[in-house]
């Protein structure tokens, strides 16, 4: 279906008694984020697809099994690929499992029947993981805290969720709080300038957490919904930095004690399982709210945020899959496996 075949449902829908003003708002611009977000997911399932082992790799590699019959060589290399994708062991092991105890059942058992039951056991682990986020005007401004070790695309990931929340029809402001390295002020004024953003920044080597503060402020001052704090990067080993990110905190709070609502973790997808590890040093230090996992369109290991996921039960927010502002946008459970196992 496409938008232009959507257009006389939306005239009908948007004239509903039951809508307030944000439902007719989403309704009436539902052509275009319909067409921006199957364009979004198709190009999600064609990154995990490229550089991750699928079911469909799998089978093809051994002569186009998709749709024929399994035997004990191909559930071998499945589960290889399995592991190589980063799933970690528990997930691999009832992925297996379950289609093992289905083949012992039925030797007839397809290729096809074993993507369904791979589908069926992903959904079930990675039920809940879908974080989604709506500001909460109640407690204005929201304040968002991206966290992460360098490298991970924290300056990039909060430019571009300030973006998208201003394209969803709210105010957002960025805060510049890695003033520890040299180019990060060079590259947040980059990008607050290149999407139009409203940024509250400081000179290199500023105190952190009063940047972080200025920016609330200025956020309650000028009436906006979010205030997201793009903090210094870190390695979640060395405890004195870990400390500072607990001051960024404690400095906020003087506005709102309930700040920062949100703490999110941005995380680099290609450095699979490892991840793991990190996101648990992080969260036992500030209780992680959220994840962002990004650069999932240079990497074969598209199974690591499952085992992030099943390890913390913490939501993944967005998904990177670019460099593009709209390459980042909310996790869907359902594009993830069908990319997958499809």
């Amino acid at each position: 279906m496409s938008s232009q075949d959507l257009k006389p449902v939306v005239k009908t829908a948007r004239k509903h008694p039951c809508l307030n003003i944000m439902d007719r708002a989403c309704i009436s611009n539902f052509p275009q984020t319909y067409a921006m977000f199957g364009s979004f997911f198709q190009k999600f399932k064609e990154t995990i697809r490229k550089n991750t082992p699928t079911f469909q790799k799998i089978f093809g590699k051994v002569g186009g099994l998709f749709a024929a019959k399994l035997d004990t060589a191909t559930l071998d290399e499945l589960e290889e690929a399995l592991y190589s994708a980063d799933f970690g062991v528990e997930t691999t092991t009832e992925i297996l499992e379950e289609i093992r105890a289905d083949y012992r059942k039925d030797k007839g058992l397809r290729g096809q029947d074993a993507a369904r039951i791979g589908s069926a056991v992903l959904n079930r682990v990675l039920e809940g993981a879908e974080g989604r986020y709506e500001p909460d005007a109640s407690r204005k401004p929201e304040v968002i805290a991206l966290l992460g070790v360098n490298g991970a695309g924290k300056t990039t990931t909060a430019a571009k969720i300030a973006w998208r929340l201003q394209q969803d029809g709210h105010k957002a402001i960025l805060g510049a709080c890695d003033t520890f390295r040299a180019a990060a002020n060079a590259q947040i004024h980059a990008w607050a300038e290149k999407l139009k953003v409203e940024l509250v920044a400081s000179q290199h080597g500023a105190d952190a957490a009063a940047v972080a503060y200025d920016t609330v402020h200025a956020a309650q001052a000028r009436g906006h919904d979010v205030a997201v704090l793009d903090t210094a990067g870190r390695l979640h080993t060395k405890g004195h930095l870990m400390e500072e990110l607990k001051k960024i905190g404690r400095v906020v709070q003087k506005l709102d004690s309930m700040a920062p609502h949100h703490r999110w973790l941005v995380v680099d997808g290609s450095l699979g399982v490892n991840s793991i590890e990190q996101a648990r040093v992080f969260h036992e230090a500030v209780g992680l709210t959220g994840l962002v996992i990004t650069k999932l369109d240079g990497t074969s290991r598209g199974g690591a945020l499952v085992g992030i996921y099943r390890a913390l039960h913490i939501p993944v927010y967005f998904v990177g899959i670019g460099e593009q502002p709209e390459d980042l946008q909310p996790f869907s459970v359902q594009a993830y496996t069908e990319a997958l196992f499809g």
